[in-house]
């Protein structure tokens, strides 16, 4: 995880953004304490005052109810950064107003407002996360980053701030003005200052928000994004939603976590009292779901490398609505709190690999609106099952019963939430039947593999060897091929770039007379396909070593040089040839260009290459071994078999450390 984080975090623009991420967090957390210390402050009625905190909560989901779509609308049409920018200025304004009017009507209807811009803000800064990013799969890990953002460093910062501010008034009697309610000002002009700095990083130091990815070009008839009315885009997305199987499939499964989530929110006060465990049971049951949630956020990327997105997010659905059934259940409060954590974990895993498929399978032209759609049902359903649970929990009497010789309480939480648990399983088998695109292999294999914590090809191993120039990898796969060949010791296959099988390629070429480079570049994965299906995915699993010239990174990086294709759909169509298959390691050769013979070719080209492979090293640097490529051929070859043997033995592979030691 560390090692993933670290290479998002390398991003400059997406580093901005997770740092205004964190403004914006920690004002809205803050804001969250301090009007509700505002409106207790700004009336003596008793009943407003018990009505504060949740009235503030009211009015700021009540725009997400109402006019959810409208967030996604304008995040597709329009520059998404000067929206977050003005929805910014516009925050900060409106808690300029608050703390000056001291209105409790005011407050309410600025709150309100608010509310409306973070719907404008929210999904048009999910939607641009992708485009800032090297490479689809690190989507779930700046998901991840920016949950743990939001809901965690942010919670504790906004927490802390609000704590430290009215302990320091109190305890150093510093006067605010009318003791509370000038606190609660203070901290409402402090809350509209983050806003401010965050539109001002947002409009001067991450003008990458504004860029748009390049998708397949669009059927002629479909209409110019800039011709497009709200009402057509409204219907485009939901005939999007409506033909996407994976989408549609998200959905729905959505429908049932979060009312499984609701109804366990809405009865788990008189759960509680049903476990008789009072307010401390109630405590730790929410200590126990919040604790489930951030372990299935954190352990979700896992599965995700053995497990694909949309079988694990059907499997999280099913697997929370069984734990919900368990919680229903349950006959005591040691037992409860473990099926708590447990659902907590799979509606976790759920929430981020639901968001981590639309980073990275919906296109950027129409994600603005499905993540806005997401998020807008993932309220609605929310809000309305807390709101039907108390009323279909009052219909069942409470009574008790006997179990093992002890007394238990049996009231309306438990059919209820026995029935939410039954139907969020129905409906994560239905989101995985729509979703679900591995007919051809079982789930169950999926599934030991992820639990025994094991790829399926487990004693295989892959390493590819990648540089500029082929007659440098070729020379420097060939030596490190020979070097891990000992006999009666473990199987190794050299295996060559297929864009420098001549005959093969050409002989496609030539017949279909194909002369493009995206020509090429099809052809050339269409050749790589057949290798990995026919040579190496065989070769891993049978536990072969598999040394790989060029497996995907040079061929990518000089065909977006030489041709301008675009890297992003290089690296698509290579996922889809490879099927997503990846080396365990990747030996970069870093040749200064300036030193290659005249047969190289031009050599601005070359430094082009170069740069790019770099870049692809400096982002996934757990995978990468970048070796100093100058030299004759045997002083590299040292050096890539010093650099191979530290990796694996820093990895304690050590099923191979012993071959590895008798082959030097």
């Amino acid at each position: 995880m560390a090692h993933r984080a670290r290479s998002v975090l390398s991003i400059r623009p997406f580093r901005r953004l997770w740092g205004v991420t964190y403004l914006c967090s920690v004002g809205d957390w803050l804001s969250l304490l301090a009007l509700t210390g505002l409106v207790a402050s700004l009336t003596e009625d008793y009943r407003a005052q018990g009505f504060a905190f949740s009235g503030v909560v009211l009015t700021q989901l009540l725009p997400g109810l109402l006019f959810a779509p409208l967030g996604g609308l304008f995040a597709d049409r329009f520059d998404r950064r000067k929206v977050m920018v003005l929805a910014d200025i516009a925050r900060c304004g409106l808690f300029l107003s608050i703390a000056i009017v001291g209105s409790p009507w005011w407050l309410f209807i600025g709150n309100f407002l608010i509310g409306c811009c973070a719907l404008l803000w929210i999904p048009s800064k999910d939607a641009a996360v992708p485009n800032l990013l090297r490479r689809p799969d690190q989507v779930e890990t700046a998901n991840q980053l920016g949950m743990v953002m939001t809901y965690g460093i942010a919670v504790i910062s906004g927490a802390g701030l609000y704590a430290l501010i009215t302990g320091v008034s109190t305890n150093l009697n510093l006067s605010f003005g009318t003791s509370e309610l000038g606190i609660a000002r203070f901290i409402l002009t402090i809350n509209g200052l983050l806003y401010l700095t965050s539109a001002i990083i947002v409009a001067t130091r991450i003008p990458e928000l504004s860029l748009r990815a390049e998708g397949p070009p669009k059927a002629a008839e479909e209409p110019k994004p800039e011709k497009t009315g709200f009402l057509t885009m409204m219907k485009d997305a939901g005939h999007f939603v409506r033909t996407t199987p994976i989408v549609r499939g998200l959905l729905v499964g959505m429908v049932g976590a979060f009312a499984a989530a609701g109804a366990l929110v809405g009865s788990a006060q008189l759960y509680a009292n049903s476990l008789r465990g009072g307010q401390s049971a109630f405590g730790l049951l929410f200590v126990a779901l919040f604790i489930g949630l951030a372990t299935g956020m954190a352990g979700s990327p896992k599965l995700a490398r053995r497990l694909p997105h949309n079988r694990l997010f059907g499997i999280a659905i099913v697997a929370a609505g069984i734990a919900l059934v368990l919680v229903a259940l349950s006959p005591h409060l040691a037992v409860s709190l473990i099926t708590v954590a447990t659902l907590g974990a799979c509606a976790g895993a759920a929430f981020l690999t639901g968001v981590t498929i639309i980073g990275t399978q919906v296109e950027d032209a129409i994600r603005g609106r499905i993540n806005a759609i997401y998020q807008s049902l993932m309220k609605i359903i929310l809000a309305g099952a807390m709101a039907a649970t108390p009323v279909l929990v009052g219909l069942v009497r409470p009574h008790s019963i006997d179990l093992f010789g002890k007394e238990m309480m049996v009231d309306g939480t438990r059919p209820v939430l026995l029935g939410a648990g039954l139907i969020a399983a129905l409906v994560g088998i239905i989101a995985y039947r729509q979703m679900d695109d591995r007919r051809s292999e079982t789930i169950l294999s999926d599934l030991l593999a992820a639990i025994r914590g094991k790829p399926r090809r487990s004693s295989g191993l892959l390493i590819a060897v990648e540089g500029d120039t082929h007659f440098d990898t070729s020379a420097q796969a060939h030596r490190l091929a020979d070097w891990l060949r000992t006999p009666g010791k473990k199987e190794v296959l050299l295996a060559t770039d297929p864009a420098l099988d001549d005959v093969r390629l050409h002989t496609v070429l030539e017949g279909a007379s194909l002369t493009s480079a995206r020509a090429h570049a099809l052809v050339a994965a269409a050749v790589r396909a057949d290798l990995v299906e026919r040579e190496i995915r065989p070769a891993l699993e049978r536990g072969a070593l598999v040394v790989m010239e060029r497996f995907v990174d040079s061929p990518l990086a000089h065909l977006s040089v030489a041709a301008g294709l675009d890297p992003a759909e290089l690296e698509g169509l290579a996922d889809w040839a490879t099927s997503r298959l990846r080396p365990d390691i990747t030996v970069l050769l870093d040749r200064d260009p300036a030193t290659l013979p005249p047969r190289a070719g031009n050599t601005e080209h070359h430094w082009h290459v170069q740069s790019v492979l770099i870049d692809m090293a400096a982002a996934d640097p757990d995978r990468y071994v970048v070796v100093d490529g100058d030299g004759t051929p045997d002083e590299v070859g040292e050096r890539v078999r010093i650099a191979v043997q530290a990796t694996l033995a820093g990895r304690r592979l050590a099923s191979l450390a012993p071959t590895l030691a008798e082959a030097h």
